[in-house]
């Protein structure tokens, strides 16, 4: 049973992650970059000649990895979907270099029993200096942790949900298809996530699934693609936020077509669809960025 008191004053502890320039090439690949070789906009992410950094790497920097398989917490991990991404963009990352993850439970909601709980998590990555470079957000669905609220004496706000898009939004004004590849989540673990769901078959078949399916954050990145090349002209520093709602399972050798709807000046409402399957993988999609002569300040730890 969740120890909702536990969860949410978990001591996560500042996690100090160093990375360099082969991580920087090898998180590209696993997010799609380099599928084409001859183009030198892929090339800048995934060659040291240029390399840039494409900016989603900033939602594994500082991870506190599988803190929730820990029995301390009571979760029902096995259960547990992640739900929502929002990454917010203040500068670039280094190409290679160490920082600084803070992370902290900001929600932790009861939907009542035999209805699951709703788990929010911030991140904070910051370098040495104290000054932040991104902010991950993230809810988590735990499915089968409901009903704790009937003898805790707290029970936090049902933490803010992406705004839903109209079903219907027209034409879009922008598209681009990209294929996972039948490897993709092979290579994309080696940078992130080894939860054995996404390359061990057996696995996935007891969690309901065929087969492997892809990271959610690993899809989070190869939608980044698409928005690097459709609305940022492959400028890395132009992201300022991307955030998703996670539909339904990517699968590699799946093909995605990521679609765009302006919204206002430097926003784009954004979904992604597996059209080899009919299914949408990504929804609500929130994409802002800044114009090429914008540059911001990063803003200071508190």
């Amino acid at each position: 049973m969740i120890n909702p008191a536990a969860v949410r004053s978990w001591p996560f502890g500042d996690i100090v992650h160093s990375y360099d320039e082969r991580d920087v090439m090898l998180y590209a690949l696993g997010v799609g970059l380099g599928a084409d070789p001859t183009d030198e906009r892929q090339l800048n992410f995934v060659y040291e000649k240029c390399l840039k950094v494409v900016p989603t790497m900033a939602a594994i920097i500082g991870s506190p990895g599988t803190w929730y398989r820990d029995p301390v917490s009571g979760i029902a991990w096995e259960h547990m979907l992640h739900s929502e991404q929002d990454l917010q963009l203040f500068a670039s990352l280094p190409t290679a270099g160490t920082l600084i993850g803070r992370n902290r439970v900001h929600a932790l909601h009861d939907r009542g029993t035999g209805k699951g709980a709703l788990m929010g998590i911030e991140r904070d990555i910051v370098d040495r200096e104290g000054c932040i470079l991104a902010r991950a957000r993230r809810i988590d669905v735990l499915r089968v942790d409901g009903g704790f609220a009937a003898t805790d004496t707290q029970n936090d706000p049902r933490p803010e949900r992406l705004p839903e898009l109209p079903e219907d939004m027209g034409p879009a004004a922008a598209a681009v298809d990209l294929d996972l590849l039948p490897q993709a989540a092979l290579i994309y673990r080696l940078s992130s996530d080894r939860n054995p769901l996404h390359v061990d078959p057996a696995v996935a078949r007891r969690a309901g699934f065929e087969r492997p399916v892809m990271h959610g954050l690993g899809t989070f990145g190869l939608a980044a693609c698409a928005v690097l090349r459709v609305c940022c002209g492959w400028d890395p520093v132009r992201l300022r936020r991307l955030a998703v709602r996670f539909s339904s399972p990517a699968f590699p050798g799946d093909t995605l077509r990521v679609s765009f709807w302006p919204t206002g000046p430097g926003r784009f409402a954004m979904r992604a669809e597996a059209i080899n399957r009919s299914a949408r993988i990504l929804d609500n999609g929130i994409v802002e960025v800044a114009s090429p002569s914008t540059a911001t300040p990063p803003l200071r730890s508190v």
